[in-house]
């Protein structure tokens, strides 16, 4: 697989900005997962769609629209009624579904190319993400493993609590360095390091 070029460019600075002192609140940074792929199901076929990324990948899936479930190198999430962002370290999981997946079930979409990943985590994530979204992050309202879609001034986001005080975020490539730009400023006054 050809190696893809970041989008983020020179606005990619690793080391510690904003308010700083011995503490960051968050801690940013890329991923670059192998596969970002979406599943759709047709109406009355979201079942049979969970069965088969639980075949497929081995996560299961909650049938709630906002729910999922994150693991280490992959993760799935609800990002609509029926649709699905699938998350792995590797690439080719699109051609696993793609063989597998029935006509009469629903589509598959490879993402790969077409989303960059980023990743904010530490004590400050929460917070520093309600500057930016109008919705609950609290974990009682946004679970670990739960994705949400949503957007900030036209840039639509997929976002997926990956951990305590971990969010994933994906956004199309061609935004991402206007949204790092923006999350790097919103992170500012809390202090945040870029690895």
């Amino acid at each position: 697989m050809v190696e893809q070029l970041s989008p983020l460019g020179a606005a990619y600075r690793p080391g510690r900005h904003g308010r700083v002192n011995d503490t960051v609140g968050a801690t940013l940074s890329e991923r670059q997962p192998g596969s970002i792929v979406q599943l759709a199901a047709w109406s009355g076929q979201e079942d049979a769609m969970r069965a088969l990324i639980k075949d497929i990948s081995g996560l299961e899936l909650p049938a709630t629209s906002g729910g999922g479930t994150a693991e280490p190198a992959k993760a799935a999430f609800g990002i609509a009624p029926g649709k699905v962002l699938l998350i792995d370290d590797t690439d080719g999981i699109f051609a696993d579904y793609s063989a597998a997946l029935p006509e009469n079930i629903g589509v598959v979409t490879d993402l790969s190319h077409g989303r960059s990943a980023i990743r904010i985590v530490g004590p400050s994530a929460e917070w520093v993400l309600s500057k930016l979204f109008a919705i609950d992050f609290t974990s009682g309202a946004f679970p670990v493993g739960a994705g949400r879609s949503t957007t900030h001034h036209d840039i639509f986001t997929q976002m997926q609590r990956s951990g305590e005080d971990q969010f994933d975020l994906y956004v199309f490539r061609s935004f991402a360095r206007s949204f790092w730009q923006t999350l790097c400023h919103a992170a500012g006054e809390v202090g945040y390091e870029v690895i």
